[in-house]
């Protein structure tokens, strides 16, 4: 692998920020294009009027592998992650400030370009052609990290990889942010009922250096996320919000504000179960959470192989 040759990253969740993390430490030369206003894909925050803060996408982390313990423990040490004591009496990390911190610590010094949406890569004559907008950049190498259905959109009529992606599949998952007034004794941290409508409900101001907002998430099931997906983020706040207060024993006057967001391709159901694949080349790479399981570990382990299988380290 020359350092002189160019790759482009599309995707700049945990599975594209890990591949570029490692290839930029290696000294190679990249850019990461994103179509999201922020890094970390569903490692995502939400800020609201500057103090109201939500974790709506993964709720927290795990790490199982020597590998991935490794880098949650630098991040640990570093004040980018924490221990959230979640009532689970289970080793559950948190981002701190937020989620998206997660981001911001294997994002450093990248080029990122946020907002930027890339909408087709085509073979060309020494690698690929990118077009973003009405402008194409050629790159050696391209790793695609997006949920598999859109990649398939994305490599168009090259139908690379499709047999492989069209047998991912996903569950959609739609979320709930709701800031409350504070509550005298909140009847748990979090709840999990796969049977509930709200299959996941968490104090997400509960968790460490998150301020003094009484903020919940609540997630609803596959069931009933795909019964009102194409809903308007207002229709399914409005939905959701009576149910979670019936779940915290309150009344609609203790909502100081709520929104919903809705997530099409939230948690893989059906993985590749593999970390990656690659063209016979090895200069177009596809990986994400969805090869391995809807873990933020699984998407990691994804692109650091990705990033391993470039530079001849796998």
């Amino acid at each position: 692998m020359s350092s002189r040759q160019e790759i482009a990253i599309i995707g700049a969740g945990i599975a594209g920020l890990a591949c570029a993390r490692r290839l930029s430490d290696a000294g190679l030369k990249l850019v990461v294009f994103d179509k999201g206003r922020n890094a970390g894909g569903r490692a995502a925050t939400r800020l609201v009027a500057g103090k109201i803060q939500f974790d709506h996408g993964a709720q927290y982390f795990t790490a199982r592998s020597p590998a991935f313990s490794s880098v949650s423990e630098t991040m640990l040490s570093c004040g980018a992650a924490a221990l959230w004591d979640d009532g689970s009496g289970k080793p559950h990390f948190v981002g701190t400030p937020g989620m998206n911190s997660l981001a911001r610590y294997l994002g450093r010094d990248l080029e990122i370009h946020q907002s930027t949406e890339v909408v087709a890569v085509r073979p060309a004559r020494n690698g690929w052609a990118v077009d973003i907008g009405l402008a194409t950049r050629q790159f050696d190498i391209v790793v695609i990290t997006i949920p598999a259905p859109q990649i398939i959109n994305l490599l168009g009529q090259s139908g690379a990889f499709a047999g492989e992606l069209e047998g991912v599949g996903f569950d959609p998952c739609l979320t709930l942010m709701a800031a409350l007034k504070p509550l005298c004794a909140p009847p748990f941290v979090t709840r999990t009922d796969v049977d509930d409508a709200l299959a996941w409900i968490a104090d997400d101001s509960s968790k460490p250096d998150r301020g003094t907002e009484a903020c919940w998430v609540a997630q609803a099931s596959p069931a009933w996320s795909v019964k009102y997906l194409n809903s308007d983020s207002e229709a399914i706040a409005a939905m959701m919000l009576p149910m979670l207060c019936d779940r915290l024993g309150i009344t609609n006057a203790k909502v100081r504000y709520a929104t919903a967001h809705r997530w099409r391709y939230a948690k893989v159901s059906q993985p590749l179960e593999k970390p990656f694949i690659c063209n016979t080349s090895r200069t177009l790479y596809a990986g994400g959470d969805w090869c391995l399981g809807a873990r933020l570990e699984a998407a990691w382990t994804s692109g650091d192989s990705i990033a391993r299988d470039i530079l001849g380290l796998a």
